[in-house]
């Protein structure tokens, strides 16, 4: 049934005048209504300052890509002229978000000028039926072209950067006439259904517009929006499967939705989920996204934290689906695996699982990806990341769904890159009710407060993951009793954490250390972790030719051998390695400038240089090998 309060055209008119009228008197309109709380909340704006490591990436992609070479105009154009192929209406938003974000970190004042020339210029493109369509209203909603997807990206953008950025009226308006638009047309019969709607054969990607609805509940508290994303729930999220009903049933990933398993749209809708459930409290939703969680870290991401492939079950996908691919990473038949926008996503949908939940196994799956799949994907020009990228062979690789804009190719991948890099320090310290929580460890400085309103500034000195250690400075403006919370990644077994000098017991790896003390300051935090290197077996998926392989990760990091300093890059070896596993590696001096990390590996003919996988530079024509044929 159609909710009642999806009203006609002149109903909404009015609404929107009253509500409007209100307006007036506020900018910023806090959640409504909320019955779910986060165990975990994000520091406020500019309260995290990273240095080093992640600092330098950070920096690379907002100077050579955000205010570098994206063509904000001509993405804006789109939505003027119209377009050439589908989908293209995305562009616009993924830029803008992901600049949003990094203004959040940097507060970078030539980038909120980009940020709101090109806001204005796409205001200026509002159709007469309120909406920001690359269509004409005549012609909408636009299924194959992919419009409500496109749609679904301009009220993201709006809406960060109206959170983060200026929070103009004119832009609210903007979304709120984009949203209504929408509800007018889509919906139960008469209208449209939002299942029949989209380019792919299940139509998910329409379906991601429940993120952006609820967002948009929580800044207004307009019941239509909270009523869509009901409808939107309740049609399960594609046409002929339900996928929230899959999910809850732990069907595998790579067995829902039918033949189009997407991976990006399907975590981009659950992304939405959380956001629904934070609302609504609903436990048949959240148990369908915490499923759906869990099965894609045991059956989807593989060692560099990434999922997706060709082989062996969806090569119509070009390798955007679930394939079961944890299982099936070293199948030699795979050509085409772990694109970028998956990534990314994944990496946003863990940031909400832990938010909501305070579950550290989502920092582990963040940092995994951050280390490996992000930084490997990412150009060393920092203006572009790889669409799908490979463990074994060409890396990299640019070519995928996107377009050209002179002689500047710009893909999905692109765009969703940097977004993954805006995350690092939003997720790298945060709070709970209880006092700060560390997650990840780099060098950083945070600014925030106790849980009784006092001033506290955590400082993070260490070149990790360079090296194991780590200092945490403790100084509250004044004694003051709190917990402070310190993530010890899974990979760490024998971790040694230290408090002004003195151990602490009972550190569990894969769980938050909580350190609860009146603290003082210059209090100290000591921790080493266990960086010995592991040898992994590749796992034995769906063809044999696929199980004598090798990896070796050390901490965190993934290392693999790189064509650039090795042109044996890819013959077998036998790696030596102890009864548990552990390989006694030897840091040395990168060969090259460009490596982070370099080591000398043992093998039984020899010792072989290996760096980390993300160092390795495929986008001139070297390969690499991470899996490595066992001899």
């Amino acid at each position: 049934m159609i909710p009642k309060s999806f009203r006609s055209a002149g109903s909404l008119a009015a609404a929107r005048r009253i509500f409007f009228a209100g307006m007036s008197l506020l900018c910023v309109v806090p959640a409504f209504s909320q019955k779910v709380h986060d165990a975990i909340r994000p520091l406020p704006a500019g309260a995290v300052r990273l240095d080093g490591f992640f600092e330098n990436d950070i920096r690379n992609s907002i100077d050579h890509w955000n205010k570098g070479v994206v063509p904000y105009a001509a993405m804006v154009d789109f939505f003027r002229n119209g377009r050439s192929q589908f989908a293209l209406g995305e562009m616009w938003g993924k830029a803008v978000r992901s600049g949003c974000m990094f203004y959040r970190y940097t507060a970078d004042p030539e980038l909120k000028e980009i940020l709101s020339q090109t806001v204005k210029d796409l205001l200026s493109t509002v159709r007469p039926n309120g909406s920001i369509s690359c269509v004409p209203p005549e012609k909408q909603p636009d299924g194959p072209g992919g419009d409500l997807w496109e749609r679904k990206y301009v009220l993201l953008g709006l809406d960060r950067y109206y959170d983060l950025v200026e929070a103009d009226p004119a832009v609210l308006r903007a979304m709120t006439d984009q949203a209504d638009c929408i509800i007018e047309q889509v919906g139960e019969p008469p209208k449209v259904p939002i299942t029949s709607l989209g380019w792919s054969p299940n139509h998910i990607e329409s379906s991601t517009l429940l993120e952006p609805f609820m967002r948009l509940y929580n800044r207004t508290g307009e019941k239509r929006y909270l009523d869509f994303a009901r409808y939107i729930v309740s049609t399960g999220g594609s046409e002929g499967y339900d996928i929230f009903r899959q999910a809850y049933d732990n069907v595998p990933p790579h067995e829902m939705g039918g033949p189009y398993p997407k991976a990006y749209e399907m975590m981009s809708m659950f992304e939405g989920a959380v956001e629904y459930y934070r609302v609504t409290g609903d436990e048949y939703v959240r148990r369908s996204f915490m499923n759906l969680y869990d099965n894609i870290r045991r059956n989807e991401i593989t060692i560099v934290g990434n999922g997706g492939g060709d082989q062996p079950y969806h090569p119509a996908v070009m390798g955007e689906g679930w394939d079961h691919t944890a299982v099936e990473q070293t199948n030699p038949d795979i050509t085409r695996m772990m694109e970028t926008c998956v990534g990314v996503t994944w990496m946003k949908f863990c940031s909400q699982i832990l938010r909501l939940t305070g579950d550290p196994s989502a920092v582990d799956e963040i940092e995994k990806y951050i280390y490996n799949g992000l930084l490997g994907a990412m150009k060393p020009s920092g203006d572009g990341f790889s669409y799908v990228n490979l463990f074994n062979g060409e890396k990299v690789t640019n070519y995928g769904w996107g377009t050209t804009f002179g002689s500047l190719p710009v893909t999905c991948c692109n765009l969703n890159g940097p977004m993954g890099l805006a995350y690092i320090p939003f997720v790298a310290v945060m709070e709970s009710d209880r006092g700060p929580v560390v997650n990840l460890y780099n060098a950083a400085r945070a600014e925030l407060s106790t849980p009784q309103g006092d001033s506290l500034s955590l400082r993070i000195e260490t070149d990790f993951p360079l090296s194991d250690r780590v200092l945490v400075r403790v100084d509250p403006h004044a004694a003051s009793l709190f917990t402070l919370s310190l993530r010890i990644p899974s990979w760490s077994e024998r971790t040694v954490v230290k408090v002004n000098g003195k151990k602490v017991r009972s550190v569990e790896p894969g769980a938050y250390l909580s350190l609860e003390r009146t603290w003082e300051p210059g209090d100290r935090v000591e921790l080493a972790f266990d960086m010995r290197c592991r040898l992994l077996d590749a796992p034995r998926g769906s063809n044999r030719a696929g199980d004598s392989f090798q990896a070796l990760v050390w901490g965190p990091i993934v290392l693999a051998r790189d064509e650039n300093i090795d042109p044996d890059y890819d013959e077998p070896v036998r790696v030596v390695a102890g009864k548990d596993r552990v390989v006694r590696v030897k840091r040395v001096a990168p060969t090259l400038a460009s490596t982070r990390l370099e080591f000398e590996v043992p093998t039984d003919d020899g010792p072989i240089r290996m760096t980390d996988y993300a160092s390795v530079n495929g986008w001139e024509g070297a390969h690499i090998c991470t899996w490595l044929p066992v001899k």
